[in-house]
């Protein structure tokens, strides 16, 4: 598909010639052709790669989709809905440099336009010019303070029981080689798993003891048509994505034992994270977060949100001066640790330093990660992981005055240790120092029953060798200081619900994690457009307050 022919010398306010009528210098259409628009047609050169130059018919100007698709999620429409905002909205058409009337397009060509994004690597244009313009209007430094933060993002399927899985798997593989296997290529025992898997369904009052027979069941069937697709001329159809997809769920599930005619489905504590929750979306996995009645299951990803943090006070009426610096879609399953890194990759990749300080909740601190910023010269604020032990009757490690480098250990009690034992775990190769008190010295202490249980003789303390800096970690976050610092990570969590609520972040309009990237990507685009917006209209009202006095005093 060829490219029209495009010219940066277009009137920009050509709408029905009412630009000035309609639309006022401070109106979000308008700033939104001046400072956005004109950024857009900027990039035009890094999208013609999507395209065909020299074939095909005449392509949808991409500048103009890609402006779409910022106003989509600006304003939260869909496809269909934006294609008849073009047809009647003035502003719409204002802000994207066309006249009400212009010719339009089919909504699913909006649909080929993400996909063109997806095949040339280009999701986060979008997003890296906007952030790249508010750097170049002082808005964002390269370098600045920062907060962090995740949250949950919701797969465009449903969660499955594991039989429904591999039922379902069956079912899709068994479709995908009815269109390529003839009547007379399909084995004997074709019928038997159509009938089985694609005509019926499994009864969901069935017993527990039903269920788990017919979970035994569909692990034979599937391993044999993995195992006919493994031989002879099937070998050609065993490339299929549903065929792949099938081998990989049984392997997920099952375990085939020795001297055991059929497979074994896997027992609980023998399924990994990773493993497929719906067929219909591989990459999107489970993650559970919290416990009891705080406790939230979901199937699908995780994003990361990075903002800038200014620490100048605003005056009533100013809108935020932070902006969105790094937005990462990444598996459910993975920490917020690992989230973290792609972060900063992520960052480094669109021309982003390390910041000085990051703000961030429990689960980005560890001792590794502590050490670690303190060797870059950086700081990260945010509490330490809970205690060793959180007992309100037993005293835990935060009780005790540790030095690690020097072996040494002093209880509430005053007492110092008397033995110190360093452990190496084989398998991790991860340190510890075990400390031990005598128990002459616990049998007769006044703290002994806060300290130990009644059934020990004397007590030992296990921490990590790099528990100095989490025990600094952990006296520091009890001061006003750092609980004053501390607050300046609270508003990531308005952000995140800004982002939820204005822009969808919540839910997956798509299936894939490629396709949720490319929505998150476009999400962060239009928030940071919408604040700048704002800022750039509470700028220029304020100077117009200003002038009537100014020239008053002169």
């Amino acid at each position: 598909m060829s490219l029209p022919l495009f010219s940066s010398q277009a009137e920009l306010f050509s709408t029905a010639g009412l630009s000035g009528q309609l639309f006022e210098d401070t109106d979000r259409y308008r700033l939104f052709a001046q400072k956005v628009y004109p950024l857009l047609a900027k990039i035009r050169s890094k999208l013609n790669v999507c395209y065909c130059q020299d074939n095909g018919r005449v392509a949808i100007e991409p500048v103009l989709l890609l402006g779409v698709s910022l106003l989509q999620y600006l304003e939260g429409v869909p496809d269909r809905q934006a294609v008849d905002m073009l047809h009647y909205h003035a502003g719409w058409n204002f802000a994207l440099n066309r006249q009400v009337g212009d010719d339009l397009f089919h909504p699913t060509t909006l649909v080929n336009f993400r996909q063109r994004l997806l095949d040339h690597d280009l999701s986060a244009i979008g997003f890296e010019i906007v952030l790249e313009a508010l750097i170049e209007a002082g808005l964002v430094a390269r370098q600045s303070r920062q907060r962090l933060d995740s949250t949950q993002m919701f797969g465009r399927i449903s969660r499955m029981s594991r039989l429904d899985c591999v039922r379902e798997s069956l079912r899709l593989t068994l479709k995908e080689l009815a269109q390529e296997l003839k009547e007379q290529e399909r084995p004997e025992w074709w019928t038997r798993l159509w009938d089985r898997y694609v005509d019926s369904q499994t009864d969901y009052r069935a017993s527990l003891e039903t269920l788990a027979n017919k979970m035994v069941e569909a692990g034979a069937d599937a391993q044999q048509l993995l195992g006919w697709l493994a031989t002879g001329q099937a070998k050609e159809f065993a490339g299929g994505t549903q065929a792949k997809l099938l081998a990989r769920v049984f392997c997920e599930q099952f375990e085939v034992v020795v001297g055991s005619a059929a497979a074994q489905p896997k027992t609980k504590g023998q399924l990994g994270s990773e493993r497929v929750q719906n067929p219909h979306d591989p990459e999107a996995t489970y993650a559970v977060k919290g416990k009891g009645e705080h406790k939230k299951e979901h199937v699908g990803y995780k994003v990361q949100v990075a903002e800038t943090v200014t620490q100048a006070v605003l005056v009533a009426g100013e809108p935020t001066g932070n902006f969105i610096s790094g937005i990462v879609t990444h598996a459910a399953r993975e920490s917020d640790e690992e989230g973290a890194k792609k972060m900063e990759k992520e960052q480094q990749a669109m021309g982003m330093d390390k910041p000085p300080v990051q703000y961030v909740d429990a689960a980005y601190i560890s001792t590794q990660e502590l050490m670690k910023a303190e060797a870059e010269g950086r700081e990260l604020i945010g509490p330490s992981p809970g205690a060793a032990s959180k007992s309100d009757t037993h005293f835990c490690s935060d009780h005790f005055d540790v030095k690690v480098e020097q072996c040494k250990a002093v209880c509430p009690a005053g007492h110092e240790n008397s033995q110190c034992s360093r452990l190496e775990e084989q398998s991790s190769g991860k340190v510890a120092l075990r400390f031990e008190w005598s128990s002459s010295v616990c049998g007769n202490c006044p703290l002994r029953q806060q300290c130990m249980k009644s059934d020990h003789k004397h007590r030992t303390l296990v921490v990590s060798e790099h528990h100095t800096i989490l025990q600094k970690r952990r006296r520091e976050q009890k001061t006003q200081p750092f609980k004053e610092r501390m607050k300046h990570r609270n508003a990531i969590e308005g952000t995140q619900s800004e982002l939820v609520r204005a822009h969808g972040l919540r839910r997956a309009r798509y299936r894939g994690l490629a396709k949720a990237r490319l929505q998150n990507y476009f999400a962060g685009a239009a928030c940071n457009i919408k604040r700048w917006i704002h800022r750039k209209v509470w700028e220029m009202q304020n100077a117009l307050i200003a002038t009537p006095s100014t020239a008053a005093a002169n």
